[in-house]
């Protein structure tokens, strides 16, 4: 069996690695040190939690063992994804290097750049920084990456697919051709894959594990749930994650909660909190103080529950871990992987359940074509409550279609005596017109005559007129403003005019 004696390891760094209480390296730490520690690039694929942090720490400590940084240029550089991530990796610098005399640099957001500048200006031998704040650091003229040796990204799949591709190529192009690079992720899809061929000279590639595979002893689970009614799902979904953690008891001690949303991350955590449930949000909106006091709470072990963005789901070491929820599908296939990585370490036992929604089922379809196996269905724990659910689903139609029926029926008791009335009412009046009618029948016949006298008065008296166009303008001129609306039961001797003539 490979011992750390094995691999040519700086004298001191392998007694920091004595005092940590490491004997035999993993199969990735055993792959990756002989070529890095030769000086050839090298790409590294193995599962979370395996030790690919030490995997370049260890290598990178023994070459720069010997020499000594100059002001504003760093020896090395280590790229990160999150903030997390980069402050986990100086947290291994610190514990590997205490017997060489090393400095480093945690260039991240969130943190006063007049700090750090500080100790860039001293010269520092190991510089880890997340893409953004490094190079803020460049154009403020207070970095200079000519002399860089070790290059390392973190999370090599990650930092390329999030979108610091334009990043990360321009800040290849400020460090020296000669570099050594090192790439380590727990998954390399093909086509980032082939945008490392472009940083990398002939590298070692060394694969532990298939990629993307899950640690046996993670045990993992799948809940289908289906919500009542569409505007209830959110809040059932909540319940459904508390009845999970009731239904494991003591063996959740602590768990990480998953959501693909910043605004879920909040929602969550104040609804846990609201049921007595010892939790905290972390995601990229928060404060880097409140982000690192969340963190260093649940290592401590004072926080149970943390809940989290996919900020949190790389690299992040707490090997206590006991449950991982994912109250949503994560919506990269790889993204799984990492997140249920976060339990199960370093050989400890594991368990992760998922909260799948309809609309997340091709997400589901893509993380089970991943890894290549089909997740267990578990039973949904709502469906103990069926019967009390069913009653108040049944309850709350009722009283919801009640009120139109009881509206409905009154209408029809309060339109009955109307329509009577109306239906009553209505022969006596068409009778009435037609009793009057013949009273009075010379009334509207009384009234064409002078109005057509009228007509051609103002015309002039003539029946040569063919057309009352005469009186059209005559009314726009504001002279007559009699006009005829409608025919009525007659025809006016006017109509007639022009058909008399031609006849």
């Amino acid at each position: 069996m490979t011992k750390f004696t094995d691999l040519n390891l700086n004298a001191k760094v392998l007694k920091a690695i004595e005092e940590a209480g490491y004997e035999s390296p993993t199969p990735i730490q055993a792959g990756a040190i002989p070529p890095a520690l030769e000086g050839r690039d090298v790409l590294g694929i193995a599962q979370t939690g395996t030790g690919k942090t030490a995997s370049f720490t260890l290598p990178m400590l023994s070459l720069l063992a010997r020499g000594r940084a100059r002001a504003r240029m760093p020896r090395s550089l280590v790229l990160c994804p999150t903030r997390e991530l980069a402050a986990q990796v100086a947290e291994n610098f610190d514990t590997y290097s205490k017997h060489l005399k090393l400095t480093k640099a945690l260039l991240i957001g969130g943190v006063s750049f007049k700090e750090q500048d500080k100790l860039i200006d001293k010269g520092v031998d190991v510089l880890i920084a997340t893409p953004g704040r490094l190079l803020d650091h460049f154009e403020r003229g207070k970095l200079i990456l000519s002399d860089v040796k070790v290059m390392v990204v973190d999370e090599a799949d990650r930092m390329l697919d999030m979108g610091f591709i334009p990043d990360i190529e321009r800040i290849f192009g400020l460090t020296p051709f000669t570099r050594q690079t090192l790439f380590f992720s727990a998954t390399m899809a093909p086509e980032i894959e082939r945008i490392t061929n472009t940083f990398l000279s002939n590298p070692e590639r060394i694969e532990v594990a298939r990629q993307a595979t899950t640690s046996e002893n993670i045990t993992q689970g799948v809940v289908m749930f289906k919500a009542s009614r569409k505007d209830r799902e959110a809040t059932e979904k909540r319940k459904l994650l508390r009845l999970l953690i009731d239904a494991e008891g003591e063996k959740c001690t602590n768990a990480i909660i998953f959501c693909n949303r910043k605004m879920d991350v909040d929602t969550v955590a104040k609804s846990l909190k609201k049921y007595g449930y010892d939790a905290a949000p972390i995601h990229g909106d928060l404060d880097q103080s409140q982000r690192t006091k969340t963190l260093e709470g649940f290592r401590n072990g004072e926080l149970r529950f943390l809940i989290a963005s996919d900020v949190a789901a790389r690299g992040l070491d707490v090997p206590s871990v006991s449950h991982v929820f994912n109250f949503d599908v994560p919506s990269h296939a790889e993204d799984y992987v990492h997140r249920i990585g976060r339990t199960g370490r370093a050989g400890r036992d594991g368990k992760a359940i998922m909260i799948c929604v309809p609309r997340d089922e091709k997400n589901f379809e893509d993380v089970e074509r991943l890894v290549q196996k089909e997740i267990p269905r578990l039973e949904n724990p709502l469906q103990a409550d069926v019967p009390v659910a069913e009653e108040a689903t049944a309850e709350a139609p009722a009283k919801t279609d009640d009120k139109p029926k009881r509206t409905r029926s009154r209408s029809r008791k309060s339109d009955a005596p109307r329509a009577e009335k109306t239906a009553v009412e209505k022969p006596a009046e068409d009778k009435q017109p037609q009793a009057e009618a013949p009273k009075d029948p010379p009334k509207p016949e009384a009234q064409p005559a002078p109005m057509q006298d009228e007509r051609k008065a103002q015309r002039g008296g003539g029946n040569n007129d063919r057309t009352p166009r005469g009186r059209g303008r005559n009314d726009k001129r504001g002279g007559n403003d009699n006009r005829v609306v409608g025919l009525g039961d007659h025809t006016p001797d006017f109509i007639g005019l022009s058909f008399r003539e031609r006849i």
